[in-house]
């Protein structure tokens, strides 16, 4: 029942995050370096550590699990749970918040402490906070160093896969693990629409300008998409129930995809968190999309 009830919260987390996705860049108030970070923001914790400012973070989300450096830092609750008197207890200078934290951000504010509010958006969202997180830690450099690397690293996966032609691709990020039941696939906006992008992909649901659609069966087999690209967190399967994950799929064999076995289970937390390591998933949505690119 434990694992059961920590495998739903892991579900609620996941699916709130990628709803959370917004237009705008992350922005945090003026004022000297932060020498005190808390991070309620795994994408930006792995940030501040890509940008050298690990020594500079004293505590973490609860669901922190990259660098291995987080796991000897203290948890002070994530997006749904935030523990406020754990945090004051920390003497921040900066607090990494959700911009959908507007409690906590009020708390902070009256206990005059800088927030750095931050909303996903696309992958030039993730490069640009990259260059605007540096700039408030005082790694400015650092932050246009690792933004620069990340868009290289993204345009030559890119052009391994230019010229070939782009299969139209459902790409789902959750369902409930046996059915097709709570299905929701990326829509034509957010990283995950633009990573597919990037990785030679058509995302079915282009058009729709939501970050996350919620398909019905019908419209499913409306869409036929060529190719089905299924990612999920760590925890949320085991690669011992990927073929189970696959089967789940043979309930639409109409579907090209399901007809022509080109369902792609891809299994790790790192493909669902818009920080550095968005070069690594982008990789992983190539290779099973154009998996003669890479040989």
């Amino acid at each position: 029942m434990a694992a059961r009830s920590k495998r739903l919260i892991r579900l609620l987390v996941t699916v709130a995050v990628v709803l959370t996705f917004g237009a705008g860049l992350a922005r945090t108030q003026t004022g000297p370096t932060a020498r005190r970070i808390v991070s309620l923001v795994p994408a930006l914790t792995e940030m501040l550590f890509a940008l050298g400012a690990g020594p500079q973070v004293v505590a973490v989300s609860s669901y922190n699990e990259f660098p291995p450096e987080v796991k000897s830092l203290p948890r002070v609750g994530a997006l749904l749970d935030p523990d406020m008197e754990r945090i004051l207890s920390l003497r921040p200078d900066l607090v990494i918040a959700y911009g959908s934290q507007t409690d906590i951000q009020a708390q902070l504010t009256r206990a005059s402490i800088r927030v750095y509010n931050y909303r996903h958006a696309g992958l030039e969202g993730i490069l640009n906070t990259m260059r605007d997180l540096g700039s408030a830690v005082g790694r400015a450099t650092e932050g246009e160093r690792l933004a620069r690397d990340t868009r290289t690293q993204l345009d030559r996966i890119h052009a391994r896969v230019q010229g070939r032609q782009n299969p139209r691709t459902l790409l789902v990020f959750e369902r409930d693990p046996a059915s097709l039941r709570g299905v929701y696939v990326s829509g034509g906006v957010g990283f995950l629409h633009d990573m597919l992008e990037v990785a030679g992909g058509v995302n079915v649901f282009d058009e729709v300008q939501r970050e996350a659609v919620q398909p019905s069966i019908e419209t499913l087999l409306a869409r036929a998409p060529d190719v089905i690209l299924e990612v999920r967190a760590t925890g949320l399967i085991a690669p011992t129930d990927v073929a189970e994950a696959r089967r789940s799929w043979g309930a639409l064999g109409s579907i090209p995809a399901v007809r022509n076995a080109r369902i792609h289970i891809l299994n790790g937390e790192y493909l669902v968190v818009p920080g550095p390591r968005v070069v690594l998933a982008t990789e992983a949505f190539a290779r099973a999309l154009h998996p003669e690119a890479f040989r």
